[in-house]
């Protein structure tokens, strides 16, 4: 079943990406330069959950990522420290 899961986990967001892609490009090209001047500039647009969610988002992966990033160093160090300490023992026993 897992499978499954993951198969349709990975078709799932190999669609939304397909989809959402256009959106992508469309926003990442500048806006062409206007021919005349705006006559009036029109009123803000306040922003809306999904906008204001980005940043936390973003926050939050940057915290996961240096959770994973410190849970990493600390399993090296342990390992690092067992191979020193197996080392040690073999050691004298060799002498």
């Amino acid at each position: 079943m897992n499978t499954r899961f993951a198969k349709l986990t990975l078709a799932t967001l190999i669609s939304a990406s397909i989809g959402l892609s256009p959106f992508a490009v469309m926003a990442a090209d500048p806006a062409p330069a206007p021919a005349s001047p705006p006559v009036a500039a029109p009123a803000a647009v306040p922003t809306t959950p999904a906008q204001a969610t980005q940043p936390e988002k973003a926050q939050k992966k940057s915290k996961k990522q240096a959770k994973k990033d410190k849970k990493a160093e600390k399993k090296a160090k342990k390992k690092s420290k067992k191979k020193a300490k197996a080392a040690q023992e073999s050691a004298p026993a060799q002498q």
